[in-house]
């Protein structure tokens, strides 16, 4: 689905409304695929999974799906039937909630694999019934070894990229920031919140010291990472962000709650700092350190890129090409 025709095309992209209601452009895209289906030897679905499963079903063509988070809590979430933690999730219950959750794991088990980012969505996921034989972990890749020209910030600059919604509890952050003197910090991403902390970021205490930077292309993205004192992750819930992997692939440590599958990738006191989700005090305390700190900021840089070094581009896209090669008997 998109909001208009995609300007980028490397391959052919067909493109469905997201402005249509929901039944209409959900269809089709079902329609879309089980006709592409017909003629290809494989379905790989990284979301609308419903729809990617029918037309694995009708074209007759074996499904793999990228699962980056529990598509039932997400939806439970929008539509305001589940305010709580992904964990506390898995067990709710009730009426809507339960339906949701049946459709997830229905469209999921048509698919031969489910590919996740992280051990520890892959535990949620063989929570739902799925075979634990079909998950398949494959971490989200770290950007090719090359060297990113840092952007010049002002000294204490801290980064956030990612999408500005409730779920990366942003004003926790932004509560942090007020907290710890001599530090700024640049939002670089979209989203549903960003008039909110917007709004907030004018108060008297971080006015100036905070800059929207709105969406950006990604190597644009990368170099804001590579020219931050660290960057912060402050989420409240999170699958595992491939924002951590590309700032620690350029070199800068990690702030971030230990929520999900960021403690996969973000070692506390080796290449980053790990704190308790929705605690702006221990955040606060956090950047304070890495701060004012240089041997302590100096010595987690240090261990940034060699962190990820084993998850490069190539070598996972190498694995992920071999497991639809032999779903699709290739």
């Amino acid at each position: 689905m998109a909001d208009g025709e995609p300007t980028d095309r490397p391959v052919a992209v067909h493109a469905v409304g997201r402005g249509q209601p929901f039944l209409v452009r959900y269809t089709r895209v079902a329609a879309a695929g089980t006709r592409l289906a017909r003629e290809a030897d494989v379905v790989y679905a990284t979301a609308t999974y419903a729809a990617a499963a029918a037309a694995s079903v009708l074209g007759r063509t074996p499904l793999v799906a990228k699962l980056v988070s529990d598509p039932a809590y997400e939806r439970a979430r929008r539509y305001g039937l589940f305010a709580g933690s992904l964990e506390d999730f898995q067990p709710a219950g009730g009426p809507k909630v339960d339906v949701l959750k049946r459709l997830r794991t229905l469209a999921l088990r048509r698919a031969e694999r489910v590919v996740v980012p992280s051990r520890y969505l892959a535990g949620i996921a063989a929570g739902w019934g799925l075979s634990p034989g079909r998950i398949e972990v494959l971490v989200n890749p770290a950007p090719p070894p090359a060297d990113v020209a840092a952007e010049e910030l002002p000294p204490g600059t801290f980064v956030f990229v990612g999408r500005l919604t409730e779920q990366k509890a942003l004003p926790v952050l932004l509560d942090a920031l007020e907290r710890v003197e001599g530090a700024s910090l640049v939002i670089v991403g979209d989203g549903p919140e960003r008039s909110a902390l917007e709004r907030s970021a004018s108060s008297a205490t971080l006015a100036g010291r905070v800059r929207f930077t709105g969406p950006l292309p990604r190597e644009e993205a990368l170099r804001y990472l590579a020219g931050a004192r660290a960057a912060v992750l402050p989420s409240a819930w999170e699958n595992l962000p491939h924002a951590a992997v590309e700032a620690l692939a350029v070199g800068t440590p990690v702030v971030a709650t230990a929520v999900g599958g960021v403690p996969e990738v973000v070692t506390d006191d080796r290449n980053g700092l790990l704190v308790p989700p929705l605690d702006a005090a221990a955040l606060a305390d956090a950047l304070r350190r890495v701060l004012e700190d240089d041997a302590l900021r100096d010595r987690l840089a240090v261990d940034a890129k060699p962190s990820v070094a084993a998850i490069g581009r190539d070598v996972i896209y190498e694995r992920l090409e071999a497991i639809l090669a032999a779903v699709a008997g290739l």
